[in-house]
């Protein structure tokens, strides 16, 4: 080609383009006869598998069928694969290394975490009679299906649909301990397939008997216990090697719904749970009528353990703090003070379920958390979800749920650190970032007003304006110094878009109820090997709390959030007794709705909602959880000596009660010595004059001659007084 294109002559080449010009045209009309050969005889194979009539719809069908089942399961694998990613944690597998005992602040025992090596029982050491109650009321077909039991799925949506209701449950015991193991207990499609496709995984990584032994292991059973061994302990006081039939069918009861079956809060349905289990062992074939008749007339009996009471959501958060403690130490068995305290968890605890039984089905509102800490961040209550038993999810620290406008806080005191002052006046009107423009919950605008209006009305355009004009890049910083390391730069973001737990709101909160310091919540003081040794002190080992925000400007934003519960959308949570400082907040659709107030004691936060994002009955952060907080509170607070909130004074009945406290000890000096506390209330004086005068009798009493009773009387044989042997004279 290059001689016949190119002509060269004595100066240069020169091109023929006549030449490339047919070079061109001839190449393209080969390529192009080329392509209809190909075409042609791949149309001709093609030609070999047309069909027509009912054939062809049959292909097209399938045809169809294998794309949209192609796309279905590269979106399912797309769901499923965040939740595979936290199997790359080895620590699943094995029994968790650490075993800790849990003290409540005052040092009394409160539960445990953890299982020792020692006490985790072989499978082959576990009764026959309680493997077989668990497969036979949890998975019959478990050595059977390959993780997803497709038959006993189908045969559940069955019967739920002709009883209109949830009667039987369709996961294996396989998807049981993917949940356990991995998910929350959340009731979602997105859930259900990650716990499928986890269920698959373990199929593939462990033998039945490794999955069965470590659902025997894990399962929560009630009353603060994990595992078959320690829930025998607990309801038996013996090991699970040594219970009879009707004890297995009790244990196997528990799976479904501990707390409701537990016996020692529900005798009677307990015992109705365990009769079912024993009609499952029949129905399955596992045993006779006449092998399970004898536990039927003696029903298990379970050691009284009324009076026993475990923080579940609390210790299990403290369990998580204790290992990242103790992580690389060395340390394994351990005793733990914690910083919660029994009263106010069990205040807590009662302000949530009374809430939730009085609202739950009219407002459409399943699920709430609360956290109560000091404004040091000591946690002294939390609450993780309405029922432990039912969901060990714990929404107070996991839960990443959108703030809505409690979040305002944060980007008021941003721009109070730049120069804001709370009288300023801004305009409450349009503003766009974008093609985005936020609107009021009222609707509308009112024009010009305060910030300290605008804060206690919760005006969004107001929020949205000072993060535009004082720079979000700071209102970052702001976040990054509380803990709220997590929210990236929007539009929207003034208005609380991006989730944030309880907990860390909280803590957020009690940096301005600290005065400016940096506060996050903790739950040990202090941990103690088993030689008791001291292996940690938070006192010693924590260094003290920085002080990240200019005080004044936490004082004013403090001032400003009183008004709040004075004049704006937070009145709910007002205490008539000391001052409070707080925010409501709700985010869209009404999913979430929160309050987060704290006195100069303490800082609480309430959230409600849904674990399926569902939006509740226009439930908002000034109703529910603002009326949950002012009841805790009330139950929480015993005494009117309670510090100032940094920037607000004191409400002016503590004023009231520390000039009475004042005037009376101008009359007695001494009061104060015996009952501590500017709330501590004044005796009567009749009950005063009485007890005056008892101490005067005794002290003129005559001592009691005991020479002539001493020997006889001892032995309790003689006529003196009765004196038990070896006690103290």
């Amino acid at each position: 080609m290059r001689d016949w294109i190119f002509k060269p002559n004595r100066r240069n080449r020169l091109v023929d383009w006549w030449a490339l010009d047919s070079w061109i045209d001839s190449s393209l009309y080969a390529v192009w006869a080329k392509y209809q050969d190909l075409w042609s005889g791949y149309s001709n194979f093609v030609s070999q598998f047309r069909v027509s009539g009912f054939r062809r719809i049959v292909a097209e069908f399938c045809s169809e069928a294998a794309t949209l089942g192609t796309l279905g399961l590269i979106g399912v694998l797309t769901l499923a694969l965040p939740s595979l990613e936290s199997t790359n944690d080895p620590a699943w597998r094995t029994a968790a290394q650490y075993s800790v005992t849990f003290l409540d602040r005052n040092g009394a025992e409160i539960g445990k975490r953890g299982i020792l090596y020692s006490d985790s029982v072989p499978l082959e050491e576990i009764p026959d009679n309680l493997i077989k109650a668990t497969l036979a009321t949890e998975d019959r077909r478990f050595f059977e299906h390959f993780g997803v039991d497709v038959l006993g799925t189908a045969r559940a949506m069955v019967a739920n649909v002709q009883a209109n209701d949830v009667v039987q449950g369709g996961s294996s015991l396989t998807q049981q301990l993917a949940k356990n193991l991995f998910l929350s207990s959340e009731r979602s499609f997105e859930r259900k397939v990650k716990e499928a496709f986890i269920a698959l995984w373990l199929e593939a990584r462990l033998s039945k008997k490794e999955i069965l032994k470590l659902y025997l292991d894990r399962s929560y059973m009630g009353g603060g216990t994990f595992g078959v061994e320690a829930a025998s302990q607990f309801y038996f006081g013996k090991s699970v090697r040594e219970i009879n039939l009707a004890e297995s069918a009790l244990l196997a009861g528990l799976f479904k719904a501990p707390t409701k079956f537990a016996p020692h809060a529900n005798a009677a349905e307990s015992r109705a749970r365990a009769n079912q289990v024993l009609t499952n062992m029949v129905d399955a074939g596992f045993m006779t009528e006449g092998q399970v008749h004898g536990a039927r007339l003696n029903p298990a009996k379970v050691i009284d353990n009324a009076d026993s009471y475990t923080p579940n959501y609390f210790l299990d958060w403290a369990y998580d703090e204790t290992q990242r403690l103790m992580q690389k130490k060395g340390e394994y068995n351990l005793v733990a003070r914690t910083t919660v305290d029994i009263a106010l968890q069990k205040a807590a605890e009662q302000a949530v379920e009374t809430t939730l039984d009085q609202n739950s089905k009219s407002l459409h509102v399943g699920q709430a958390a609360l956290v109560s800490m000091e404004t040091d961040g000591a946690v002294r209550a939390m609450v993780g979800g309405r029922d432990y038993g039912e969901s060990q999810f714990n929404r107070a620290t996991k839960a990443y749920r959108q703030p809505g406008s409690s979040f305002k806080t944060y980007v008021y005191l941003t721009a109070l650190e730049n120069g804001a002052k709370p009288n300023q006046v801004t305009s409450d009107s349009p503003v766009s970032c974008g093609n985005w423009s936020p609107s009021n919950y009222s609707g509308g605008f009112r024009g010009r007003m305060t910030l300290t209006t605008a804060l206690a009305l919760s005006i969004n355009t107001v929020a949205v304006k000072l993060s535009f004009d004082y720079g979000r890049e700071k209102v970052l910083d702001t976040l990054q110094r509380v803990g709220l390391t997590q929210i990236k730069k929007s539009c929207s973001m003034a208005l609380g878009d991006q989730g944030v737990t309880p907990l860390q709101h909280t803590s957020g909160y009690a940096t301005l109820a600290s005065g400016g310091k940096q506060v996050k919540g903790y739950a040990i003081t202090e941990i103690r090997n088993s030689q008791d040794q001291l292996v940690y002190s938070r006192a010693n080992d924590e260094p003290p709390a920085k002080q990240i925000f200019d005080r004044k400007a936490v004082e004013t934003m403090n001032e400003m959030l009183t008004h709040v519960i004075t004049e704006g959308t937070g009145r709910a949570a007002a205490l008539d007794f000391t001052s409070v400082a707080g925010k409501t907040g709700t985010s869209s659709d009404y999913r979430d709705a929160w309050f987060i107030g704290f006195t100069g004691q303490y800082v609480t936060g309430v959230w409600y909602g849904n674990d399926s994002f569902t939006s509740m009955n226009k439930v908002t952060g000034g109703a529910l959880p603002a009326r949950t907080w002012h009841d805790y509170m009330v139950a929480a607070t015993t005494s009117y000596n309670i510090p100032q909130i940094p920037g607000v004074p004191l409400h002016p009945k503590q004023v009231e009660e520390m000039a009475r406290i004042a005037e009376i000890k101008k009359d007695d000096p001494t009061l104060g010595t015996v009952a501590q506390g500017a709330g501590a209330r004044r005796m009567p004086p009749k009950t005063r004059q009485m007890l005056l005068a008892l101490t005067k009798m005794f002290k003129e009493a005559k001592p009691l001659d005991l020479n002539g009773v001493r020997g006889a009387s001892l032995d309790g044989n003689g006529p003196g007084p009765r004196v038990a042997s070896g006690a103290a004279q």
